[in-house]
């Protein structure tokens, strides 16, 4: 006979699970399930949920400031939950997450959206890689950077995009890996080809309309036509020269533009600023001539000239060197600056090329000639040393708004590039005008033309080429020759190459010599105009041979002698001098 057993009144851990499950499946409660639960306590850390089972459920309180929805909960409001976990007897704890049940539901409604191309609304939080991260009611979704706008947007616009609640379009959902992925230039285009379907059938070509500028770019801008996109092309901002679109266009601008074109295909609107006004260019031969002057206004300083207005829509430049008769290498701004009103001279005009060149300096006094009045070549003038370089000074001269130049060879006779050292700037000093050449608009001084010139000396001897001299031995130079003194002044030095110390190739040694040795030689150049002399001991030596054959030549045919006799009786007969002036 079987004997039924009855039920435990104390019943094991395994038997209790049993029951716990049987209990919570009548009630629907199955783990991965959203439900609906009751808050029971809201404490500090923590909520907790009625799920009428046989434990509360427990969920950290920062799970409801996410969704900013905390400040509206009391005991006894309904929230829906996801159940993780059915825990066993051990611990009597169900696992539920208010959190992933929201994230859940918004996963369905992005499947949704997905599928049927809905709008969606969402918070851009921070910037990745490629892209942007969109919050969608707390779902994370990827947002990349070709989808945010119809046209690239700066960094501080993007900024401006951020935390603020805006529209998207799901184009991509994988549950499986967790991937959003959402488009804002969906959004926008959609906006715009209602919008441009809105505006094409109210405008035609030639129609003058307003539009806002809403995007700047290199070649061009965008402008906003009440919801339509125009395209308005550099060329088309100004009949005058236009390097930049944002020089005379700003982002949020509102102007007025004519309709250049509609193109039926691609559908898109071109734009213009200057076809609102007739072409300057047109009929400008009637208008101005080459020689007018004409008031200006300028617009623009660049590196090479002056870009001034003279009429509305109507540019001209003033080239660099056509902006002053005196200050060349100047930089534009220097001289003037935008929106200086300003007289100018029409020195070309282009038309075909639609060029206008002026010239400032053209209606200003031209310093050269005043200078030209008041001196000549000749004169002496006071000077400032305005700047040193290598090859000499710059000064600028008394009552005179003109600068020249003194070369390094004009500041003494003895011509040596230490002589510079001995000036600093702002020295005042007098010299001499050289030089005037008004066309090149130079000016030539010299301070050593202030005093005698030691070239007189030739003239004074009565030396010319040919000429035997004697100089004396300042400086060795090694391999290169001597350094001379002419007729003791110091400032005529000059230099004896090496191969013209002798006739003889193998005595033209410099080594020879020692500083203060005095020695013969002959000049066989000499231009005082240009400070010029070259001395030859070997030319000197050759006149001296010259001499002997024609002195002795007849005697030495006639009796036969060699020409070693004849120069023999030469070099005796110098000595027999030489004897005699010593015994004077």
């Amino acid at each position: 006979m079987e004997v039924k057993s009855e039920p435990s009144k104390n019943p094991n851990a395994k038997e209790f699970d049993a029951l716990l499950k049987e209990d919570l499946k009548k009630r629907d409660l199955k783990e991965g399930n959203i439900i609906k639960a009751t808050i029971s306590e809201i404490g500090k850390k923590f909520i907790f949920v009625d799920l009428k089972a046989k434990s509360e459920g427990i969920i950290p309180i920062e799970e409801f400031k996410i969704s900013k929805e905390l400040q509206d909960l009391k005991v006894g409001s309904k929230v829906d939950v996801y159940l993780e976990r059915i825990e066993s007897f051990k611990t009597g704890e169900i696992v539920v997450s208010r959190e992933k049940a929201r994230r859940m539901k918004t996963w369905r409604l992005m499947e949704k959206a997905f599928e049927t191309k809905e709008e969606v609304e969402g918070v851009i939080t921070n910037k990745v890689k490629g892209g942007m991260v969109v919050n969608v009611n707390s779902c994370l979704c990827f947002l990349p950077g070709s989808q945010i706008s119809t046209t690239p947007l700066k960094n501080f616009e993007i900024d401006k995009l951020m935390n603020t609640p805006l529209k998207f379009i799901v184009v991509k959902c994988d549950k499986a890996r967790g991937n959003l992925v959402v488009s804002r230039r969906a959004i926008l285009e959609k906006s715009r080809n209602e919008g441009l379907e809105k505006i094409l059938s109210k405008i035609k070509e030639g129609d003058i309309i307003e539009g806002k500028c809403k995007a700047i770019l290199d070649w061009g801008a965008f402008i906003d036509l009440d919801g339509a996109d125009g395209l308005c092309h550099v060329t088309d901002l100004s009949y005058s020269r236009v390097k930049k679109t944002s020089d005379l266009l700003s982002v949020g601008q509102t102007m007025k533009f004519k309709v250049i074109k509609i193109d039926p295909d691609t559908k898109r609107i071109s734009l213009g600023i200057k076809q609102l006004f007739s072409d300057p260019y047109e009929n400008l031969d009637k208008k101005y001539k080459v020689g007018d002057i004409c008031d200006a206004v300028v617009t623009k300083c660049v590196e090479y000239g002056v870009f001034a207005k003279i009429s509305e829509n109507l540019e001209g430049l003033i080239h660099q060197s056509e902006l002053s008769f005196v200050k060349k290498n100047v930089q534009p701004s220097k001289i003037l600056s935008p929106s200086q009103e300003i007289k100018v001279r029409i020195i070309e005009i282009d038309t075909s090329k639609r060029r206008i060149s002026l010239s400032y300096r053209q209606t200003q006094d031209n310093p050269w000639d005043a200078f030209e009045k008041k001196s000549k070549t000749g004169s002496i003038v006071n000077c400032k040393v305005n700047n040193i370089t290598d090859f000499g000074l710059f000064v600028s001269m008394e009552n005179s708004e003109l600068t020249g130049l003194i070369h390094y060879k004009d500041l003494a006779w003895n011509e040596n590039e230490q002589n510079l050292k001995k000036f600093s700037k702002n020295d005042t000093l007098k010299a001499k005008i050289l030089e005037i050449d008004k066309e090149k608009e130079k000016i030539r001084l010299g301070i050593k033309q202030l005093e005698k010139s030691p070239f007189d000396y030739f003239k004074d001897e009565n030396l010319k080429v040919g000429s035997i001299i004697t100089v004396s031995v300042k400086e060795i130079l090694p391999k290169k020759g001597i350094k001379v003194v002419i007729g003791n002044n110091e400032n005529l030095i000059t230099t004896i190459k090496k191969s013209d110390l002798a006739l003889n190739i193998q005595d033209q040694r410099e080594t020879i010599f020692q500083p203060g040795n005095r020695l013969d030689c002959a000049i066989i150049e000499l231009k005082p105009e240009q400070s010029k002399i070259v001395l030859s001991v070997k030319e000197k030596e050759r006149i001296e041979n010259e001499e002997a054959v024609k002195k002795f030549g007849k005697e030495g045919k006639s009796s036969g002698q060699s020409l070693k006799s004849i120069f023999g009786k030469v070099l005796g007969s110098k000595k027999k001098d030489k004897k005699k002036d010593k015994e004077d």
